[in-house]
């Protein structure tokens, strides 16, 4: 359970986000798929290379979908049904992938933000990124 100060961490952190989904979500995704190669399985049709351009964008899907999810801290089910409708029915991906991405793009985060990726702010999005991965496989029940 997020509470209103893990709240306000994450909404401020995200601010420093903002800009750069782009970059900061195919790192992500590269960086997933370079420690977990088995991820890579539900992209055969994708160029795999660092920072291609089907990385980049489905990185930048990846983190809009996470800032829609910031936007909807209070109702996380909602904000990301139609997603986790997509990946439950039609992609099937397992659900351990949301937490393998979630641990990378916490690492993505503390690279960039440095000294302002606090223990606090970890702990925040710790919170917030399983909130969202559970979400996401409760379709999977």
């Amino acid at each position: 359970m997020l509470t209103t100060d893990d709240k306000k961490l994450i909404e401020q952190t995200w601010e420093k986000v903002v800009g750069h989904q782009e970059d900061f979500g195919a790192e992500a995704l590269d960086r997933m798929f370079i420690s977990y190669p088995q991820t890579k399985t539900y992209f055969p049709h994708f160029d795999l290379s660092c920072g291609s351009d089907q990385i980049r964008s489905h990185g930048k899907k990846v983190v809009a979908a996470l800032g829609n999810a910031v936007k909807s801290l209070d109702n996380l089910s909602q904000a990301l049904s139609e997603l986790s409708n997509l990946h439950a029915y039609n992609l099937r991906v397992d659900p351990v992938n949301f937490k393998l991405l979630s641990q990378c793009f916490q690492v993505v985060l503390a690279v960039h933000l440095g000294a302002e990726y606090t223990p606090e702010v970890h702990a925040a999005f710790d919170k917030f990124l399983s909130a969202v991965a559970a979400v996401l496989a409760e379709k999977y029940r």
